[in-house]
C-alpha cells in the first residue's frame, strides 16, 4: 500500500509542481518578485496537502517563538527536499542559500533566481563566498530572512556532514542572530527515494546563537546543537504528535 500510494503521490506532486511552475512562470518572471514568494507559499501548502491526503503524513513545528522579528539567519539540517517546502509557509519572505546549477533547471530555476535565491558556485572558492556575503547582505537590507543549510548537501538520517565555511562567513559579515533547525524529514522523504512514508515530521527551531561568537565556537555550537537535536527528533520519531 505504501508503495500504492507513493506512486500516486509522485505523479500528483510531478503535475502540480509542472503545472503551477507553468502557470507562474510568465507573471513570476515578469510581475514583482513578491508574486513568486507568493506562489512557492501556495505551492508548499498544495504538497503538504497531498502528503496528508495520500501519504498520511503530517508534520509538526516546535520554537516558533525562537524567531525574532525582521532579519534572521536560519542554519537548518538537511535530510530531505521536503524542508526546501517548510520555510515559505512559516516565514513571510525567505531567501535560501543554494547551489548554482540548480538555476539552470527549466521553469523552476528561472522562478527561484526571480524569487531571490543566492546562487554559489562553488568551483570558484572565495570568489564564490564573497558574493554569497553580497547578495545576503542586499537580501538583509530589503528585510528577508535568510536560509542556508550549513552541511551544503542532504545527509541521511543518523548521518552528518562537516559543516562548511559559508554559515560561519554569514554570521560575522551581517551579525545577525543565527537560529539552529533540527528535523527528521529523511525518515519519511528520503534522499533520492521514491517511497514516501506516513507519520509526522518534526521540526525545532532551537534558541538563537548570540552574534559576535568567535568562529570555531560558533561552528562547533551550531553543529552540537543542530546534530544532538536532530538526533533526539530521530529516535522520537513515534511519539504523539500535532497535526498541521
Amino acid at each position: 500500500m505504501i508503495i500504492v500510494r507513493s506512486i500516486i503521490f509522485n505523479f500528483l506532486f510531478l503535475l502540480w509542481t509542472i503545472g503551477l511552475g507553468l502557470a507562474l512562470v510568465v507573471p513570476g518572471l515578469a510581475g514583482p518578485r513578491r508574486w513568486t514568494q507568493q506562489g512557492a507559499r501556495f505551492w508548499g501548502r498544495g504538497v503538504f496537502f497531498l502528503l496528508r491526503g495520500v501519504i498520511g503524513l503530517h508534520h509538526e513545528i516546535r520554537g516558533l517563538d525562537n524567531i525574532p522579528r525582521g532579519t534572521v539567519l536560519i542554519a537548518a539540517k538537511h535530510q530531505s527536499v521536503w524542508e526546501t517546502l517548510l520555510f515559505h509557509t512559516l516565514l513571510e519572505d525567505p531567501v535560501f542559500i543554494v547551489k548554482q546549477e540548480l538555476f539552470s533547471i527549466p521553469v523552476v530555476g528561472w522562478l527561484m533566481r526571480r524569487s531571490g535565491c543566492i546562487g554559489i558556485d562553488r568551483s570558484k572558492g572565495i570568489q564564490a563566498l564573497k558574493k554569497m556575503v553580497l547578495g545576503a547582505a542586499s537580501a538583509v537590507a530589503s528585510g528577508s530572512q535568510l536560509i542556508i543549510f550549513p552541511e551544503g548537501t542532504r545527509t541521511v538520517p543518523g548521518a552528518s556532514s562537516a559543516y562548511q565555511p559559508g554559515v560561519a562567513l554569514l554570521y560575522r559579515s551581517l551579525s545577525l542572530l543565527v537560529i539552529p533547525v533540527a528535523l527528521n524529514s529523511g525518515l519519511f522523504w528520503g534522499r533520492r527515494c521514491f517511497v514516501k512514508r506516513p507519520g509526522c515530521i518534526s521540526v525545532e527551531f532551537l534558541p538563537p546563537l548570540p552574534v559576535g561568537l568567535e568562529r570555531h565556537v560558533f561552528l562547533a555550537e551550531l553543529e552540537s546543537r543542530i546534530e544532538s537535536r536532530t538526533r533526539h527528533l530521530e529516535q522520537g520519531a513515534l511519539m504523539p504528535w500535532r497535526r498541521f
